[in-house]
């Protein structure tokens, strides 16, 4: 059991920024915009949060640090984002080359000012991690749950799950999850009655800058202790959890346990001894999480059904 313990816990520490950053791109996109920029969102939300953790972990330090890191990261995101939704909204622009242009600015950007902004111009961003949460008290002793989710934990983790019950709710439940998804489907007719598509496609990109800024952080916290300008493409890996989770809250979260095990066998096999006893090479590995997108995405492409509007730029004057 402490080998099914150990992969779980790992396991938490991939899906988790998947899922949130996956969810992100679900909201611009049902809004009817593609934000392949979610790699980029993600880099300027960890650089953002992590620096203010650094210059920050000298005064206040624990949970409540972490929490304003939180607020930090997707602040930073929605500002990030809103470039991207700028060019895809008020000047019509071709999505994939404004997210694009996106990815391409923020790791240049984020090296440039970790060298001007740091002594030595050092490119790394050092912190000390002092978040991880050895045990819940009272539900951290429950057998078998509580080793599972409730100990060796980040409180990130409960946070990608409450953002995915609050994306589920409002995405199904509420007027705005029922006019972002009429603006992604059919924008006329939602303009027709008298929805503002501009605005809910502002707000869908925006939502999806939080979220990806957000998972910027929540990646970089329980897997390092510094932060070098890069998220490992988790943000094209969370635009293959979309694409298969088929814009759906609920397939997105299985989704993104699914990739977060393949993600965890790459990179902790070492923890398991019936992997580790393999003797299959550790590039062999490292490959597991990106040929697994492959194979996925062969055989569910052709029955993805992404928004009928999404990527077409909305012309209020077409019918």
């Amino acid at each position: 059991m402490n080998t099914v313990y150990f992969l779980v816990q790992q396991m938490m520490f991939f899906s988790i920024p998947l899922l949130i950053v996956a969810l992100g791109g679900m909201f611009s996109e049902r809004s009817g915009v593609v934000n392949i920029a979610l790699e980029g969102i993600m880099v300027a939300g960890a650089f953002c949060s992590i620096l203010f953790i650094s210059v920050m972990q000298d005064k206040m330090s624990g949970q409540a640090l972490l929490l304003l890191a939180v607020l930090v990261a997707m602040g930073s995101g929605v500002l990030f984002s809103l470039l991207h939704a700028y060019a895809a909204i008020n000047l019509r622009s071709d999505q994939t080359i404004s997210g694009t242009a996106l990815n391409m600015i923020a790791p240049a950007a984020a090296i440039y000012l970790a060298r001007t902004i740091q002594p030595n111009g050092i490119q790394q961003i050092q912190f000390i991690n002092t978040f991880r949460i050895e045990k819940v008290p009272l539900i951290g002793d429950i057998p078998v749950l509580g080793p599972l989710l409730f100990q060796n934990a980040y409180i990130t983790t409960y946070i990608g799950f409450a953002i995915y019950a609050v994306s589920a709710l409002v995405l199904y439940k509420t007027r705005f999850g029922l006019r972002l998804r009429a603006c992604g489907e059919h924008p006329q007719a939602a303009d027709s009655v008298g929805i503002n598509v501009y605005h809910m496609r502002y707000f869908g990109v925006l939502i999806s800058g939080a979220l990806a800024g957000l998972g910027g952080l929540v990646y970089v916290i329980p897997t390092s202790t510094n932060f070098n300008a890069t998220v490992s493409g988790y943000g094209f890996l969370a635009l293959a959890v979309l694409i298969f989770g088929q814009w759906k809250p609920t397939r997105i979260l299985f989704a993104a346990f699914f990739f977060g095990l393949m993600k965890t066998i790459a990179s902790a096999y070492s923890g398991v001894p019936l992997l580790q006893n393999l003797g299959i090479p550790s590039d062999i590995y490292k490959m597991i999480p990106f040929a697994a997108t492959l194979v996925v995405l062969a055989f569910t492409s052709k029955k993805s059904q992404a928004p009928r509007a999404s990527g077409v730029p909305y012309d209020k004057g077409a019918r």
